[in-house]
Order: structure tokens, then C-alpha cells, then sequence
């Protein structure tokens, strides 16, 4: 049998090569850690691991699109939570840039804090496809990268998002059991659609259409578009008003500071309502609900910047994670608002109340989050 001797440069070629092949997560077996906040999105979720390393981390966040008020309102929450005291000192630095709707200008943001030795990248993928590149060479560097809200079609990477399914359930969940109090298990029943085409309107309306069906009740819909927007809403509600008369209760996927308006305006009777979690809605069912307004408010928060943060930190200490992330859908009732806590008078309607995640220790107040900026961090 002949040996072939290596020359050195080859030798360290072949060590090179290997450490690389081991770089990144391992697949592991679960549970994860802390499965109240870092919940798997369901029992085939994967679990990864990565090797831990001391602290305190390089942390990035590379946006997308910034032109609308959700996306504005997750840049000064990432800002707001790398400052707060539960998470200020594993962060030894903080940046956040926005590269607009084009792909290669993320790819290249997100390649170019790789190179720079960041620890983790937080991003909202402009596309969910195209990004096998940077994942592979996030994993040769060690680097732990998490998309979150608009997610990718691969389970490669961690990732955070909320439960649109579980969502629209919880609306139908609370409309059918508000009506029950009451001793109805039939009437009319308005549901308020966004966008068309869009996956989040259409999973969040199965959610409200099954328990409706599975409630047994002889419930007669009414469906109308309005975009997710406040105007809209007020709008297609009041006209829906105009047409069908009255309705027994009402779930708005968005806008619902303007359905809650057009009841108000034609003065239609209060009846139960699930809607968004807009800080115009809470303030309107703190106001009415003695009223008889009775609702529940859950939204899509620009809190799950928090999340992702918290979930790449954890990550970083070597803590056995979920591939998919579904976080706490943020919940409040008419009965549990309190203002200056998870609604505020002096912020403006469209502001985004949902950035608290009691299990996962993450409560990020209205002022601290309007305290912030929305430019790119320097």
C-alpha cells in the first residue's frame, strides 16, 4: 500500500475545507429551549443547534422595503429592544440597514455583515427564494441568520413568524363564544377581508371559516374586502350596514379602527367584534366598551423583530432552538386595556400597539418605540 504525502499548503487546504463542512447548526433532537416564547411551529418542526460562544454579540438587522408604517414602527422596535435592559448587554453592537425591494441589494447587505465578523443578521426576505448563497455562507462562518415575517421556502435557517391559521381562529374563537354568552348559536356574521391573493387574508379567513363551521351554529355570512386599511373598512362595513341591515358580530382581519367607526357613524348596535391589534381599535374599545362594545384584538406585531433578536441571541449561547419559531400571537381583550400599558391616548391611531410577549419576558412600550428613528444605524 503507497502513502501520498501532503504537502503543507494542501494539508491546511484539507483542515480548511473541513472546518468548513462542520460550520453552522447541527440538527438536533428537541425540545428546545424555552418552548413558551420559542415555540415549534408544530410536531415535525426540526430543532438546530449551534456551537456556543461567548458573549456579547454582533447583531445586524437588513430590511427591505421601509415605505409603510409597519415596516417603520419594526425598525424603531429593533432599535428600542437592542437598548433595553433584559437583552442591552449581550449586544456589543447594533446595526440596522434598509436596502429597498430589490434582492441583490439585501444579499449583498447580508454578505457584506458576514464578512464583516457580525454574529447574527435579523432580515425580512424580499423574496422567499434566492438566498441559498448567503446561507451557505453563513454557515461557514458560524454566522446564525433569521428571517422573520416574510419567511423563505427552505429549513435551512431559523425561523420566526406568527400563526395566521391560529390567528383567524382566535377571532372566530372569541365571536362564536361572545354570541354563546348570550345564548345565540345562529346570526349574521360580517367578516372583514384584506388583501386578495395574499396568503395572510386567506389563512386568516379559513381560521374564522372553520370555527364557524365547527361551532355547529347556523351562522349567515357576509364577506367584504377591505385591504387591511382603516378607510377601506369604513367604507365596505358601512355600506354592508347599509345593505344587510344589522349583524350579530363582526371579525376584521384589519382596518378595524374604521369598521369599529363605521358602527359608530350609522349608528349600528355594539355588538362582539375580533379585530387587529391598531392602537386606534384599543383606543376606541376602551372608550365604547361600557358601552357594550366587547372585542378582542390581535395583530401581526413589528415586535417579531424582538423575537427574532431574542430567538438569534439564544441561539448564539448554544441553546437547542426550533427550526420555525411560532411566536405568542399577542392578545388583548376589552376587559384587559389599560392605557400607557398595551394601548396609548397621545399615540396616533395607526400605531401598532402589539409589542408585548409576556412568555417571552419582551415588553416593549409605545414612547420607547417612538423615541427611535427609522434611519439606517451608522
Amino acid at each position: 500500500m503507497k502513502f501520498k504525502i501532503l504537502a503543507p499548503a494542501a494539508v491546511a487546504a484539507f483542515v480548511l475545507s473541513g472546518t468548513a463542512a462542520m460550520a453552522g447548526p447541527e440538527f438536533v433532537s428537541g425540545p428546545g429551549v424555552n418552548p413558551g416564547c420559542f415555540a415549534p411551529w408544530d410536531a415535525d418542526t426540526k430543532y438546530m443547534q449551534w456551537e456556543a460562544r461567548k458573549g456579547p454579540f454582533r447583531v445586524a438587522v437588513v430590511n427591505g422595503f421601509v415605505g409603510n408604517t409597519w415596516r417603520i414602527q419594526m425598525i424603531k422596535t429593533a432599535k428600542a429592544y437592542s437598548e433595553d435592559p433584559s437583552i442591552k448587554d449581550k449586544i456589543s453592537e447594533f446595526k440596522v440597514v434598509s436596502t429597498g425591494t430589490d434582492a441583490p441589494a439585501q444579499l449583498g447587505a447580508i454578505e457584506d455583515f458576514i464578512n464583516q465578523g457580525y454574529d447574527a443578521i435579523i432580515t425580512i426576505a424580499v423574496s422567499p427564494e434566492g438566498f441559498n448563497r448567503v446561507i451557505r455562507l453563513a454557515d461557514r462562518n458560524n454566522v446564525v441568520l433569521v428571517p422573520f415575517d416574510n419567511v423563505l421556502d427552505t429549513d435551512k435557517v431559523m425561523q420566526v413568524n406568527e400563526d395566521q391559521l391560529a390567528m383567524g381562529r382566535k377571532y372566530g374563537e372569541w365571536v362564536v363564544s361572545q354570541l354563546a354568552d348570550i345564548g345565540k348559536t345562529s346570526g349574521k356574521i360580517l367578516e372583514v377581508r384584506g388583501l386578495p391573493g395574499n396568503s395572510v387574508d386567506r389563512d386568516r379567513s379559513i381560521g374564522i371559516n372553520a370555527v364557524l363551521d365547527e361551532s355547529g351554529g347556523n351562522w349567515e355570512r357576509v364577506s367584504v374586502v377591505g385591504n387591511w386599511d382603516d378607510g377601506t373598512a369604513q367604507k365596505v362595513v358601512a355600506d354592508a350596514i347599509a345593505v344587510h341591515g344589522h349583524f350579530d358580530a363582526i371579525a376584521a382581519q384589519g382596518g378595524t379602527t374604521g369598521v369599529v367607526q363605521a358602527m359608530l357613524d350609522t349608528g349600528h348596535p355594539m355588538v362582539p367584534i375580533a379585530g387587529e391589534a391598531e392602537n386606534g381599535y384599543r383606543k376606541l374599545l376602551a372608550k365604547h366598551s361600557a358601552a357594550g362594545l366587547k372585542g378582542i384584538s390581535i395583530g401581526q406585531s413589528p415586535g417579531l423583530v424582538a423575537i427574532a433578536i431574542k430567538s438569534a441571541i439564544s441561539a448564539l449561547e448554544g441553546n437547542v432552538m426550533p427550526q420555525l419559531i411560532s411566536v405568542p400571537l399577542p392578545i388583548a381583550t376589552y376587559d384587559q386595556l389599560e392605557d400607557g400599558v398595551n394601548y396609548w391616548t397621545d399615540l396616533p391611531d395607526n400605531f401598532f400597539t402589539v409589542n408585548e410577549f409576556p412568555p417571552c419576558d419582551v415588553n416593549i412600550t409605545g414612547p420607547a418605540i417612538m423615541a427611535q428613528s427609522e434611519t439606517d444605524s451608522k
